[in-house]
């Protein structure tokens, strides 16, 4: 498909978190983990760009190697581990571009702090970046981590979340401005577990939800690197990211958006995420695979079926 011309922006805007997206097409958190060179990846055409997962302290990661291209299935594996240069190196790299565009800054916990605190490293990032992104996300649902999809359920969530809205209000009070919050989710969560989510998103007036991260099972491969740890992107994971919004969706009854994210290559994946119940939409491996021509093709889509819907 061809790129949108300039006038059909205004065609595909929509306003989500009380944010205004130039175009429903974000890039993921991942690709861009230190805000290096977000600014750049943003003349693509991406509507918005998510920079992280970024932790207090600085960490390597895990051993290399720790991503592996899936040729013969479209997708990727990565066992990455959060690696970053800090939190206090992302928030100097944004505070010194100049970049105009909508931007989302993910945020982690470090590999060494006890469960129990985790909440402290969330709120250490916040502090230092609150005043920065248009919106934050809290990634609870990295496979890379060991315990942290444990935060997703029971009374980890709880406890997280209620954290994450006080610090949301005291720095919303210090700085002048109410910066929305997204946490990040599995697509690997049960339904009732995700129903559970809901309630406590929905108590805790958690601005949106991002469906979802990277998926620790594994449908049938053809890869030699089908067994390797870590989590699975791409084709793949296109049906199990959609069912998980669809879920979402039910249960959340339009009282929280959602930002669709797993399994993109073409635009029409793009659409039935939104069909799902999306009202934005994030790449990374389709983006990987394709280029920025997905971009285009995504947008000339949405542009489409949003005509057709209001000729």
């Amino acid at each position: 498909m061809n790129a949108l011309k300039a006038g059909d922006l205004k065609d595909t805007h929509r306003t989500v978190m009380g944010i205004d997206f130039p175009n429903a097409v974000g890039l993921a958190a991942g690709l861009d983990k230190n805000a290096d060179y977000y600014d750049h990846l943003a003349e693509f055409g991406f509507g918005f760009v998510e920079v992280g997962t970024v932790t207090p302290k600085p960490q390597p990661g895990n051993e290399k190697p720790r991503m592996f291209r899936l040729k013969e299935d479209c997708a990727v594996i990565n066992r990455m581990g959060f690696n970053n240069k800090g939190v206090a190196y992302l928030a100097d790299q944004v505070r010194h571009k100049q970049f105009k565009g909508v931007l989302g800054i993910n945020i982690g916990k470090n590999k060494d702090t006890p469960l129990e605190l985790a909440h402290e490293d969330y709120q250490k990032c916040m502090r230092q970046i609150y005043h920065l992104p248009d919106y934050i996300t809290v990634n609870i649902s990295s496979p890379n981590t060991p315990g942290l999809r444990d935060l997703q359920v029971g009374d980890a969530t709880q406890k997280l979340l209620s954290a994450i809205k006080e610090t949301q209000q005291e720095l919303t009070r210090k700085h002048g401005r109410y910066v929305p919050i997204a946490v990040k989710i599995a697509p690997d969560m049960a339904d009732q577990d995700i129903s559970d989510f809901c309630d406590t998103a929905k108590a805790l007036k958690i601005d949106a939800i991002i469906a979802g991260n990277t998926t620790s099972t594994r449908p049938d491969l053809q890869s030699n690197h089908a067994d390797e740890t870590g989590g699975l992107s791409g084709k793949p994971l296109t049906d199990k990211a959609r069912k998980t919004i669809s879920l979402l969706a039910q249960r959340l009854q339009q009282e929280i958006p959602i930002i669709g994210c797993g399994g993109i290559f073409t635009g029409a994946d793009a659409q039935a995420h939104l069909d799902a119940g999306a009202s934005l939409v994030q790449i990374y491996t389709g983006f990987i695979y394709r280029g920025p021509a997905l971009i285009s093709e995504i947008r000339q889509a949405i542009h489409q079926a949003e005509s057709k819907t209001n000729p």
